[in-house]
């Protein structure tokens, strides 16, 4: 169920701030992004898995963390990740 090294190389990429970042929070976010919707669409269909469902929670707010911290450090760096990943905020 994990990502696999090629998809998380592309996300990481994709965000990444300059060459060699691999722990930005925007990257951190892009994964977690990621993680958490293949984990939704798992629960979809193994409706009584209730320890990916906490998993999934704690991942949830691990990433509402990052993007906290991420809105009061960088506004703007925050407002272009949302938009990016598609987030609501």
């Amino acid at each position: 169920l994990m990502l696999k090294a090629k998809q998380k190389t592309d996300i990481v990429s994709k965000h990444a701030i300059h060459d060699k970042d691999t722990g930005s929070p925007e990257v951190q976010a892009a994964l977690f992004s990621e993680e958490i919707e293949r984990l939704a669409k798992h629960l979809k269909k193994h409706v009584k898995d209730n320890s990916s469902r906490t998993g999934l929670l704690k991942m949830v707010a691990k990433r509402k963390r990052l993007l906290d911290y991420l809105a009061k450090e960088s506004p703007e760096r925050h407002a272009k990740v949302v938009k990016q990943l598609g987030l609501k905020r």
